[in-house]
């Protein structure tokens, strides 16, 4: 059975920029869809940005055009770009991962629930 490890947060300044990794050893070849959530103290877990294994990306409005999922297949990564942060943007990072039937789309992620999770990255952003 595989594992789902984050790394990769950190402190930056608004404005600033960050790439989340999380290692995905044993979980990509059973998962099809995976992502990345977030949890700021006092507020809901969120999702961020999903990536399937057809290679399409969806992101959440207050992310889309300064975050970029993607990742790397040869080293077992999934990785996300986190540009422009502002202070909404602090929280704990967590990479996700679920296998999907055929017919359902890895990026409505309100219709289906994530099964296997890491245990985040803490991302700071001050002012």
């Amino acid at each position: 059975q595989g594992q789902l490890v984050e790394s990769g947060g950190g402190s930056v300044q608004a404005g600033g920029f960050l790439r989340l990794s999380c290692a995905t050893s044993g979980y990509r070849n059973r998962m099809n869809c995976m992502g990345w959530f977030r949890q700021a103290p006092g507020k809901e877990r969120e999702a961020v940005a999903t990536l399937g294994s057809d290679g399409v990306a969806t992101y959440a409005e207050s992310v889309r055009g300064r975050f970029t999922i993607f990742e790397d297949a040869a080293k077992n990564t999934l990785y996300l770009q986190l540009n422009s942060l502002n202070s909404e943007d602090a929280a704990m990072y967590y990479c996700a991962a679920v296998r999907l039937s055929p017919r359902a789309n890895c990026g409505t992620w309100s219709d289906f629930e994530f099964g296997s999770w890491g245990q985040g990255t803490q991302v700071t952003v001050s002012s």
